[in-house]
């Protein structure tokens, strides 16, 4: 104790003080301390759950990203196969108009050739009739004067008969 007295303390004096400490100290913890450790708890909730979240979001971004590598993988996959699709639909377009063309042109020859040689055969007749006609005039006029008329009318028509079997042979 003497050398708390020679410091001069007094054990009232310091007993008071201690108590009043405790009190402030108490005072400050329920008051202070408590509300103070409730926000600084609150607010490192709130930054755990801030990183948490980012976290996530990274996560969430990270796989949206792979999603849309697959969704463009496949739509150019897509793109490549109805590609290659309207390439061989174009190409038998092609080879059916070509087709369908050759065809319609060589009906349209054979219907010419047909028509053509339906004219040709019109024409012959008609050549025909029209040599039998002159022949006949031309044996008229060369007969007049050497044979009768009933001579002339029998060679003429015997003439006549003759140039008709050449033609339709």
């Amino acid at each position: 104790m003497e050398i708390i007295q020679k410091f001069g303390l007094e054990a009232k004096l310091f007993l008071f003080q201690l108590i009043n400490f405790l009190i402030i100290v108490l005072i400050l913890r329920k008051f202070l301390f408590a509300p103070l450790k409730k926000v600084l708890d609150e607010r490192k909730c709130k930054i755990e759950q801030s990183l948490q979240d980012a976290e996530n979001a990274k996560v969430i971004l990270k796989n949206a990203f792979e999603e849309k590598k697959n969704i463009l993988a496949k739509a150019k996959s897509s793109a490549d196969m109805l590609m290659a699709t309207v390439k061989v639909s174009i190409k038998e377009a092609k080879e059916k108009v070509i087709i369908e063309t050759k065809h319609r042109s060589e009906q349209i020859i054979d219907d010419a050739k047909w028509k053509a040689a339906a004219e040709f055969e019109s024409m012959n007749k008609k050549i025909g009739e029209m040599s039998v006609d002159i022949s006949g005039k031309v044996i008229s006029k060369v007969l007049s004067d050497l044979f009768t008329e009933t001579e002339k009318q029998k060679l003429m028509s015997r003439a006549l008969e003759k140039i008709d079997e050449k033609i339709k042979n």
